[in-house]
């Protein structure tokens, strides 16, 4: 500790005693340039957003906002009138804006507001139906709303919570439209007095305040913004660096005359950074526990079973069996008091802030399809977050195609169970694509995740990097790339490519795929020089001019499945996202005989490539 102590004090010491710099910093001549600003006695605007009436450089393309006397507006080619905001977050990169109306009828589609740089956040569906009689609203029916022109049929209107249906309602309602959207939380920085988020809640705040939450993302640099916001400081941009900076707020210099006096303050400073630490912790941990409740309050009607966390120690004789480890936490064999077999994952504490918890159970706590495996439980106490599945016999499919027996056997599954195999994590994907209420983007398909019962059929896990959106409109904006390297779609790296949407799935099926008919990994961290061995172009090579895979035990029939599940694969991972199938042609594909099918182009640029081109 003494040490530590006379270390401090000698970086106090310099900081203090440091002459003045002949050049000016650039740090403090970028806020000198681009100080906060805001309409009238609006809100503050600063990096990475500005005002129209700011230079260019003092904001990022496409956060640009403007004034109205003393309203802050936010202008989207998706919308005919400027937006007013009401609110901004920096740390969560959130502008609360003003939709215009905040009637439920006719139907809103919030997702239509959605650019390349903004997108609705955490919306959910409801439908509007008319009844013959009055309605009793209720947690997942709100009402009654009003119609223009509804008054001269006599029914009475409400609004009810898409994942409910018609179930909701009695008899003698019908279902006048679906697809509508509100808000599914409000910003809780902004909105402290809602405190339960069910259906009706949300539907009627977003009637009464008319706001919903836009989240923006641009790139790596406001993603660094919101780090930088996040631990209080203010962001800005090196012009000459080209980088962003985060400057840590601060007010009047102040210069110390005695030694007794520096060394006070150090002791002073180092105890109220401990103290700040662990209050700061504590808040952040109460607030993480905040989020999730809130979570499970909104989907109260739709989530499994909730256990406590002495009953998961129950379930799992005290974490006895470690089946294997994830990136967000551990996962252990159990059973639960019914008999049933199942697999418990314990998620981390210092991991996503609860949104892998909330992600797992919004998605596949309330879905059922064979090719998806079943949530059948959770725990949520305080920090404690874990999640029930059922248990599958032969584990992740990872093992099944890269284990050292399959390496010495060269496959240990033949090449018709294989297909069968690709099917089913085909159908999966394209139920999530298609047969939800909404979109479920999972970002993060690959062999690890997929998990194979005592018949080898597959079933899609690990929600965790998942998103919802609208089906009528998958764009979604990203703050960073998801997903696992080697899987993760070119789009999800650079815009240059196209937006993210559901093709960038279909990327990662394909990828999974070549690695399922060849046995390699797309990415092998053995090999120093990946470029050498870039797993889709040394197959698209072997394809076009009919040259052997290496897959001795694979004759006869099996070489036709193998060169159609390799045509299929190259469509997926086309580097153009609109090149790409759907899911749902996926499937067709699958299904059709190898003479049907059609070699696609190049999915990569190969150096060859850049080289001959050069010249054209």
């Amino acid at each position: 500790m003494s040490v530590l102590f006379f270390f401090l004090l000698l970086l106090l010491l310099q900081s203090t005693t440091r002459p003045a710099l002949s050049k000016p910093d650039p740090q403090e001549q970028f806020f000198a340039d681009c100080p906060p600003a805001s309409c009238g006695s609006g809100l503050q605007i600063r990096f990475p957003l500005r005002l129209r009436s700011s230079p260019p450089s003092c904001g990022l393309e496409g956060l640009e906002l403007s004034c109205r006397g003393n309203d802050t507006l936010l202008s989207l080619p998706t919308s005919p009138v400027p937006l007013r905001v009401s609110a901004v977050n920096y740390r969560l990169r959130l502008l609360t804006v003003d939709a215009g109306t905040g009637s439920l009828c006719p139907i809103r589609n919030l997702s239509s507001l959605a650019t390349s740089v903004y997108a609705p956040e955490s919306l959910t569906g409801y439908s509007l139906v008319a009844c013959r009689n009055e309605i009793e609203p209720g947690p997942d029916v709100a009402g009654p709303v009003s119609c223009p022109g509804g008054d001269a049929d006599g029914a009475t209107y409400a609004a009810v919570y898409s994942y409910g249906g018609m179930d909701l309602v009695p008899s003698h309602c019908t279902m006048v439209s679906a697809g509508g959207e509100v808000p599914a939380f409000l910003d809780w920085d902004y909105a402290p007095e809602y405190r339960h988020y069910g259906f009706r809640d949300t539907a009627e705040a977003f009637v009464r305040t008319r706001e919903v939450s836009l989240s923006w993302s641009v790139g790596g640099i406001d993603a660094d913004c919101a780090r930088c916001e996040e631990e209080g400081n203010m962001c800005g941009f090196d012009r000459a660096g080209n980088r962003s900076f985060c400057r840590r707020r601060r007010g009047p210099d102040v210069k110390l005359i005695a030694g007794t006096s520096i060394g006070g303050f150090v002791v002073l400073l180092s105890v109220s950074l401990v103290l700040l630490y662990i209050f700061g912790k504590s808040g952040k941990e109460k607030e993480t526990q905040l989020k999730v409740e809130r979570f499970l309050a909104t989907y109260k009607s739709t989530k499994p079973t909730r256990y406590t966390y002495s009953e998961i120690k129950k379930i799992t004789k005290s974490f006895k069996h470690k089946l294997g480890q994830g990136g967000f936490g551990s996962v252990y064999e159990g059973e639960l008091p019914n008999g049933i077999p199942v697999a418990v994952k314990m998620l981390e504490k210092s991991k996503g802030e609860g949104e892998e918890f909330i992600n797992e159970v919004a998605t596949i706590g309330r879905i059922h399809h064979v090719n998806i495996v079943r949530l059948l439980g959770f725990c949520s106490e305080g920090m404690r977050h874990a999640l029930i599945y059922e248990f599958l016999e032969n584990g992740s499919l990872e093992k099944v195609i890269f284990s050292n027996e399959a390496k010495r056997n060269n496959q240990p599954l033949n090449m018709e169970k294989v297909q069968d195999i690709a099917i089913g994590i085909a159908r999966g994907i394209e139920y999530l694509h298609q047969g939800c209420d909404q979109r479920i983007l999972h970002f993060d398909i690959k062999p690890h995740n997929i998990l194979l019962d005592n018949n080898f059929n597959p079933k899609i896990s690990d929600f965790g990097l998942a998103k919802l959106c609208s089906r009528d409109n998958s764009i979604v904006s990203m703050t960073a790339a998801r997903g696992t390297m080697g899987y993760i779609a070119p789009e999800m790296y650079s815009r240059n490519f196209g937006t993210v949407s559901h093709k960038s799935d279909v990327y990662s099926f394909g990828m999974l795929l070549l690695e399922m008919v060849t046995g390699r990994k797309n990415v092998d961290p053995a090999i120093e020089n990946q470029v050498e061995v870039y797993l889709p172009e040394w197959v698209y090579e072997r394809l076009v001019h009919e040259e052997d895979l290496g897959l001795a035990l694979v004759k006869g029939e099996g070489e036709e499945i193998v060169k159609k599940l390799i045509i299929v694969a190259l469509w997926c991972i086309q580097w153009n996202p609109e090149e790409r199938p759907s899911m749902s042609r996926v499937v067709q594909l699958l299904m059709l005989n190898l003479e049907s099918m059609q070699i696609p182009p190049k999915p990569f640029v190969s150096s060859s490539d850049s080289i001959s081109t050069s010249g054209v």
